[in-house]
């Protein structure tokens, strides 16, 4: 990584100033990569939110292997390309106007992606910042519903509620608004992290009885989904993000049921 990786047209490399640069204008790295007749529906190329946030957490992951393993030299290089990574991301990435991080650096469109900071094992964004309680704020009353996240804020450009249509429309739809199930495993893990990282007894207590209401929640709605609805047994791909939010997409998706059985086991 830190030579750069270019198979494919992928242009990933490790940027002056810390930060991981992926992708061009063409070619789709992360997972939003829906295309159609070759043309990238959402391109996020250049330093993309989860990527940053993942790359920090690798770095801080091999630091504490390396000093388990007394690797000293080792630990030393991956704990400064973790602070490098985390002084820079917190300085560049949260944006002042929409009170959250943007998805890409240049672009504040409001997406879920931007829980990848909060909710890995060593979170970039510290849990219980300010930043981290608007992250939640903007994505609470932006993008969570029963079923998932939307992909998209219902106020950006080009936003889509509905998944119908032909291949082109259906693409061009994919990551602009539709309901992503596996994404409630963002926010679940990102209040747990809070959660952890709480000092006040009467805050934490407070969270503690947010995040028992949404495991009920989506306890009630996906035992009801799994039997009733769609393909029965499993969860779908994604949903619409409007009216009776139809299950669509791939009717029995692997990332989306496990995803539900982990906050119903409380995992």
């Amino acid at each position: 990584m830190l030579n750069g990786v270019d198979v494919d047209n992928n242009n990933i490399y490790l940027d002056v100033d810390g930060l991981i640069v992926s992708g061009t204008d063409e070619t789709q790295n992360t997972w939003m990569d829906a295309k159609y007749n070759g043309v990238a529906i959402t391109p996020r190329n250049g330093k993309v939110v989860e990527v940053n946030s993942l790359w920090y957490n690798a770095n801080m992951i091999m630091a504490k292997l390396s000093k388990k393993f007394g690797k000293s030299s080792n630990t030393k290089k991956y704990e400064e390309l973790a602070q490098r990574c985390k002084t820079e991301f917190n300085d560049k990435f949260y944006n002042e106007y929409t009170k959250c991080l943007e998805d890409v650096l240049g672009d504040s469109k409001v997406r879920p992606n931007q829980l990848f900071a909060l909710s890995l094992t060593y979170p970039v964004v510290k849990p219980t910042s300010e930043v981290a309680k608007n992250i939640i704020e903007v994505v609470e009353s932006k993008l969570l519903n029963d079923y998932g996240l939307k992909t998209l804020a219902s106020d950006e450009e080009k936003y889509v509620a509905i998944y119908e249509g032909d291949g082109e429309k259906r693409d061009s739809s994919y990551h602009q608004g539709i309901t992503w199930t596996w994404l409630l495993g963002l926010y679940y893990n990102s209040l747990k992290n809070i959660i952890k990282e709480t000092k006040n007894k009467k805050e934490k207590q407070e969270l503690e009885k947010k995040l028992e209401k949404f495991i009920q929640n989506t306890k009630k709605i996906f035992e009801k989904e799994i039997d009733q609805r769609g393909c029965i047994g499993s969860v779908a791909e994604l949903y619409d993000s409007e009216g009776e939010q139809l299950p669509k997409g791939t009717i029995a998706q692997a990332w989306s049921i496990s995803e539900i059985i982990r906050i119903i086991l409380k995992k």
